[in-house]
Parts: C-alpha cells; sequence; structure tokens
C-alpha cells in the first residue's frame, strides 16, 4: 500500500463534466478515455451538480458558465463558499470572449480557462498541469511530512466518507487507535533524530501488516494515518465480521514485536490498540475516534502490548482518568505532594547509611494516590520535570535540616528522570537545590536508569562529568534490566549500582540468577562500586545478598519508606 497522493497516477483522478449540451460532455469524455483517464462524473442539468459534488467528492470539476436554471458562476460560488469543496479545481469551459466573464470567474475561484469549442491537445495540457499542482498541494495539506502517511485532516475526510456509505449501505467498519509503548523513552534517552527514524520504520512495517487496498472505491480502502507523535489510526471499511478487526489488530501487535534496525541498532517497542466499530460504538467522527483512543488507553493499563475494543463502561473510567491527570496539575500548587524516605542499611553492621527520597501524592478526597498511578500520567503529560524539581528541592532540605539537628550524616538519593536528565536546565536545577538548601554536594546521589544513561551515551558521559565534578555522587537503578555496554560502563564516573529487584524476587535458596549477582558484584568491584541490593523482604533474600558480596540493602525487611519524622527517629536509634 503506497500513499504517493490522493492519486498515485493523473489518470486515477475523478474527473467531473457539468454541461448543458450533453454531445460537448460525450466528445470531451471520448478524448479523455483515449488519453488513459478512467473516472468520470457527467450531468447535463446543471441544477444536480452540487449533489453529484457533494456524494462524489471529484478531483476536478470540467465547468459550462451559460447554463438555465443554475449557471456556472452560481456553482462557482456554492463550491467556493463551502469550506470541504472550496479547493477542488474547476476549469471552466466558455465561449465567451470578454474579459468581464473571465473576470468574475477569476473573482468566483475558477482556477483555469477553456475556449469553445474546446481544443482537445490544449485540454489534455491544461488538466494534467492542474492535477499535477492540485497532487502536490495535496501532499503538503493532507499528508505527514515525515512519514509521508495521511495526515488526521485526510483520515477524517475518508472517515466521514465510509461512514456516510455505511449508512447508505447497512455496512460496518472499524476505527483502530495505534499508539507506540514508551516511545518518549526512545526519545528521551536516543534522541529525537533516532526517534523519528523509528516512526518511519514503524510506518513502514504497520503498511506492510495492513490488507491491500481494495480495488473498488475510497469506501472501501483501508487508510493509515499517523496522526500525531507516535500515534497512528487505521480505518477499517465494510468489515464483513469483526473478527477481521481483531485478526487485523494481532497482525500489527505481531509485526511490531520483530526489532526495529535504526542506525545500525536494534530497537524493540510494542504498541496498544484501541478498537471501536461503527456504527454500534459511533456514527459521527468525534464520537468514535474518541471511543477508539478510550480503548486504546484501556489497553495501556491492561499492560500495552495489547488491543482493547471499546465498551461503554469505559467512558466513566476515561472521565476518571482525566478527572485524576486534572488534580494532578495542580497537585503541586495546593502543596499536596510529599516525600518519603527508604532507609539504605549496611549489610554487615545493619546500620542507615542512606536513603531514598519517593515521592508520593496524598489527594484532599482520595487520599493517597499510589505512585503506580500517577508517576506514568505524569511522565505522559510532562508534570514529571516539575515534580523531579520537587522532590530534588525537597530531599536536599530535608537532609541538611537532619544535619543541623546532629543526626548522622547520610546521603539521600534522589530519582532522575530520562526528560529531567535530558532537560537542558537540569544542572542548574542542581545548582539552586543545593545553594538553596546550602547541602554538602558529597550528601546528595543521584540515581539512573541504565537506559537514560546509555541513550545519546557521549552527550550524557559529558553531563554526568560535569555533576560529578560538583561533588554529586551517581548510582546506577535497576541494574540488569537495561542494555548496559559493560565496555562504555567502565567510562562513566559512578559510584554505585542498584542490583534490581527481580534478581532476589522469589528466592528461596540458589537460582538461576545467582551466578548473574555474582558476576555483577565481580564487575563492580573491579569498578570500585559500591553494591546495593534492592527489594529486600525476607532473611533468605538478606542472606543471598549479603553472601554474593553487597555492600548495601533496601527494602521492607528493614523498613518501608517512611516520612521525613519516623526517618529522623531511624537515625537517632541508629
Amino acid at each position: 500500500m503506497e500513499y504517493d497522493g490522493l492519486y498515485q497516477d493523473l489518470h486515477e483522478a475523478t474527473v467531473m463534466m457539468v454541461d448543458d449540451e450533453p454531445t460537448t460532455i460525450d466528445v470531451l469524455q471520448t478524448f479523455l478515455e483515449t488519453e488513459g483517464y478512467k473516472r468520470f462524473i457527467t450531468t447535463s442539468e446543471s441544477i444536480h451538480a452540487m449533489d453529484l459534488i457533494i456524494s462524489e467528492n471529484p478531483d476536478v470539476l470540467l465547468l459550462d458558465l451559460h447554463m438555465p436554471q443554475v449557471t456556472g458562476f452560481d456553482i462557482l460560488a456554492r463550491l467556493r463558499g463551502d469550506q470541504r469543496y472550496r479547493h477542488i479545481p474547476v476549469i471552466v469551459l466558455t465561449s465567451a470572449t470578454d474579459s468581464e466573464t473571465k473576470l468574475k470567474a477569476l473573482q468566483l475561484g475558477a482556477t483555469d480557462f477553456l475556449g469553445k469549442p474546446v481544443d482537445p491537445s490544449e485540454l489534455a495540457l491544461r488538466l494534467r498541469n492542474t492535477l499535477a499542482a492540485k497532487a502536490y498541494q495535496d501532499r503538503l495539506t493532507f499528508y505527514d511530512t515525515l512519514t509521508g502517511l495521511p495526515n488526521r485532516r485526510l483520515f477524517l475526510d475518508r472517515l466521514v466518507w465510509s461512514l456516510r456509505c455505511a449508512k447508505r449501505d447497512g455496512t460496518s467498519g472499524a476505527v483502530l487507535h495505534v499508539a507506540l509503548d514508551h516511545f518518549q523513552k526512545i526519545n528521551d534517552t536516543l534522541g529525537h533524530a533516532i526517534g523519528d527514524s523509528l516512526l518511519i520504520a514503524v510506518s513502514n512495517r504497520l503498511l506492510e501488516s495492513l490488507p491491500p487496498v481494495a480495488s473498488g472505491g475510497a469506501e472501501s480502502q483501508v487508510v493509515l494515518s499517523r496522526v500525531g507523535g507516535d500515534e497512528f489510526n487505521i480505518l477499517l471499511p465494510e468489515m464483513a465480521r469483526i473478527e477481521s478487526a481483531v485478526e487485523i489488530a494481532r497482525s500489527l501487535l505481531q509485526a511490531l514485536k520483530e526489532p526495529f534496525k535504526v542506525n545500525d541498532s536494534e530497537i524493540f517497542i510494542s504498541g496498544s490498540i484501541g478498537v471501536a466499530v461503527y456504527p454500534n460504538d459511533g456514527d459521527i467522527c468525534d464520537t468514535l475516534l474518541k471511543h477508539a483512543g478510550i480503548a486504546m488507553n484501556q489497553a495501556k493499563h491492561r499492560g500495552r502490548d495489547t488491543y482493547e475494543f471499546y465498551s461503554a463502561n469505559m467512558n466513566a473510567r476515561a472521565l476518571e482518568r482525566l478527572s485524576v491527570e486534572n488534580q494532578l496539575r495542580r497537585a503541586l500548587e495546593r502543596d499536596e505532594l510529599f516525600a518519603v524516605y527508604q532507609p539504605k542499611v549496611d549489610i554487615k553492621t545493619g546500620h542507615v547509611l542512606g536513603a531514598e527520597v519517593l515521592l508520593r501524592w496524598h489527594h484532599p478526597e482520595r487520599g493517597s494516590i499510589s505512585p503506580v498511578e500517577f508517576i506514568p500520567l505524569a511522565e505522559e503529560i510532562g508534570l514529571i520535570v516539575p515534580f523531579g524539581e520537587w522532590i530534588l528541592r525537597a530531599a536536599c532540605k530535608q537532609n541538611k535540616a537532619w544535619q543541623l539537628a546532629g543526626l548522622t550524616k547520610i546521603r539521600v538519593a534522589v530519582n532522575v528522570s530520562a526528560r529531567q536528565f535530558r532537560d537542558g536546565q537540569f544542572i542548574q536545577t542542581l545548582v539552586n537545590s543545593l545553594e538553596i538548601s546550602k547541602l554538602d554536594p558529597q550528601y546528595l546521589t543521584l540515581e539512573l536508569t541504565e537506559n537514560t544513561i546509555m541513550g545519546n551515551a557521549q552527550e550524557n558521559l559529558d553531563v554526568l562529568h560535569q555533576i560529578k565534578e560538583m561533588g554529586i555522587k551517581l548510582s546506577v537503578d535497576d541494574f540488569g534490566t537495561g542494555y548496559s555496554s559493560l565496555s562504555y560502563l567502565t567510562q562513566l564516573p559512578l559510584d554505585e549500582l542498584k542490583i534490581d529487584r527481580s534478581f532476589i524476587k522469589g528466592i528461596q535458596s540458589e537460582t538461576d540468577d545467582a551466578p548473574i549477582v555474582t558476576a555483577i558484584v565481580a564487575m563492580a568491584r573491579s569498578l570500585n562500586l559500591r553494591v546495593v541490593m534492592e527489594g529486600v523482604e525476607t532473611q533468605c533474600q538478606l542472606q543471598f545478598s549479603r553472601d554474593r558480596g553487597c555492600d548495601e540493602y533496601q527494602g521492607f525487611l528493614f523498613s518501608e519508606p517512611v516520612p521525613s519524622a519516623e526517618f529522623a527517629l531511624l537515625l537517632v536509634q541508629n
């Protein structure tokens, strides 16, 4: 399936002719057929012209000016007064030679003129030039500049057409809303150039996975459209059975599972798909697209890499999510965010050596909102940067307060999102937080994931060195779940590795993960890095971590994340 224009060949264009002389129409159509044109709409009764234009939406109009009842001037005026049809090119056919007639037609929006009797060669030339100009303008107007796919405007045009045909013929169709999972992380870690290349590759993969364009008219054609960012819409018209949408959704998800080759690197990504069927789920564009989007969000909430069909009860959940989103946007100004601290403990002595500070949200009506619910939402709607700044300032200020109270000096560790790390103001944010709190930089640790560090590696290395020169400690969070290059890891100015909790989850004794943990600890030792085991909840897991040579641990076995006052008591006991 290719999208090189509204028609791949100029001769595939639909030519409409309106002339009160049927003989003229017959002569012109015969000639155009010899020139290779195949699609015609004709009428010698100008009173029906606008109805035909609305129902058939031609690519070009050959229009006689002087006709009874409804003149060519009348039709021109109605065309240019209707937003939907004002850009259809109109070649005027007229036997008038006076400048007044031509000027009036031009003022009403005529594209070109042909004098009667029409010269066939001149008609062929003017028609070709007009259609070529329209094809170029259509590409600018109706196609996405990055992928070459139809844009939202063209998709809506096709959807309106298909809905009208479905209502007329009693048929069904579907709209699929496809969104890539975690695409923002690609942009944040690898850069927008890689992200754009990936979008092009995804577009091509999706096209290859869709059914070929039907041989019928526009109402029977599958349409793939990029509607913005990492989201696509697919129109499946004239479905004989609903299972067709299921099969295509599964095919698309399977196609996305194969790695994408971008700049000699393999990138893995998945998608979430929402399906709305018409006319059951809506018979107007806005409703149908809204319902497909709601179903897509439900697919994401179910764990991503899946598809969901719209159902009425999704509306309530969608409204609830919108409410949470609106309230989250005001959480900062309403002072509803707060910090909790989870101890990082010396694995040999049991002394508290530090704390990981975590963000929490207390809603005035709903109470505590799980970070699993609001942190991904904050990332999605762009709040993760201001939230990150807030928790950084709070952590620095609290640690300095503990020190002024005479408590044990510890390091507080703050998680840094990929988007925050790539923000051009991140270094200045660090400087401001330390200056305002007057905290010595050595008592602040920044935790970054492998993917954040390794994406756009050279640029990130420069930022990491700037942070290190400030005296701040650096830790790799969730180590073992990303795609670190061990050779590159040796170049990073790191202080600590935190082994992801997945390596000890469910441990009873020796497991298949034991050699991996042993290898990670050995590597860390060779790089002079401390090792922290995350998620320790049982004595068995603690002993496993101690036997592997970890330096510190954190987890519910010692303490869950607690408010600052409770953490201060732990420091007093320490």
